[in-house]
This record gives C-alpha cells, sequence and structure tokens, in this order.
C-alpha cells in the first residue's frame, strides 16, 4: 500500500484567489503580496505557510504554489510521482538527494537558484533563514516520504 503525505505543498489546497481565480482566467491574473492569501500548513507542514497560485496541487493538472518556511525547517527525504520544479524566492535552502538528511551533502542554493527534481528522485532540504519557494509542476504535488530501512 503506498502512503503519501501532504507534507508542505497539499497543506495549501484552498490557498484562496489565485486558485481558483487561474484557472477560470480569460484575462491576465494579477496578484500583489498583499492579495495573496497565506494558509498555515497542517500536519508535518505545521510551521509552514503557502499560498495556491494556479490548479490544485492534490489533483491532476498544473499546480503552481509558494511555501514559506521558519528558519531550520527540515522537509524529509521524499519523492514525487512527477517532476518537480522549484525556485527559492527568498531565503537560501540547503537542497539533497538521498533518503537520509546529510547537511554535509547538500547544496546551498540562495535566493533565485532553481531546481528540477525528476519523478522518483529521493531528497529533502532545510531553510536556512526563513526561506520562500515556489513549486511547480504536473499534480498531484504530494510528498511521498522515503519508507526508513531498518
Amino acid at each position: 500500500m503506498k502512503t503519501t503525505s501532504l507534507i508542505v505543498v497539499g497543506a495549501f489546497s484552498i490557498a484562496g484567489a489565485g486558485a481558483a481565480v487561474a484557472a477560470t482566467a480569460t484575462a491576465p491574473v494579477l496578484l500583489t503580496p498583499s492579495a495573496m492569501h497565506w494558509i498555515a500548513g497542517t500536519g508535518p507542514a505545521k510551521r509552514t505557510s503557502g499560498v495556491t497560485f494556479v490548479g490544485d496541487p492534490n489533483k491532476s493538472g498544473t499546480a503552481i504554489v509558494r511555501v514559506k518556511m521558519p528558519d531550520g525547517y527540515v522537509n524529509q527525504p521524499h519523492y514525487h510521482s512527477h517532476p518537480e520544479y522549484i525556485t527559492v524566492m527568498a531565503g537560501t535552502l540547503l537542497f539533497g538527494v538521498g533518503d537520509v538528511v546529510n547537511k554535509s551533502k547538500g547544496t546551498t542554493l540562495p535566493t533565485g537558484s532553481f531546481i528540477m527534481v525528476p519523478a522518483g528522485v529521493h531528497h529533502w532540504s532545510i531553510a536556512m533563514g526563513e526561506t520562500v519557494e515556489q513549486i511547480g509542476g504536473e499534480g498531484p504535488l504530494n510528498n511521498i516520504p522515503v519508507k526508513k530501512s531498518m
């Protein structure tokens, strides 16, 4: 049985006007930071907040979300069923691949950095200072936890 966890991304599927407007728009959709409705994360993502701009990250189809993480937030090792596209919008992200978090093998990515994670690649990240990332891809954008081997 495959278990999925909606860590970080899926917690924001109802994140307000951006998703609803962008999905049905016939004209450009413009959102200033003050118009973005940030939703608090739940479960493993309870220290984060996010906003959905396009689609529903829990369903099939294109989805784009923005996630704000506090200093030290760890997105535990996981993978995705589709490629994931991440842009570091603010702050710094320590990003690594593998089944365990190993800070010494991570790559420090400053504001403006871009990451493309292929489907099935096990990876993790840590926010270094308050960090905002924008995530896009084909939904669902769920995090599938890496099972710990005994």
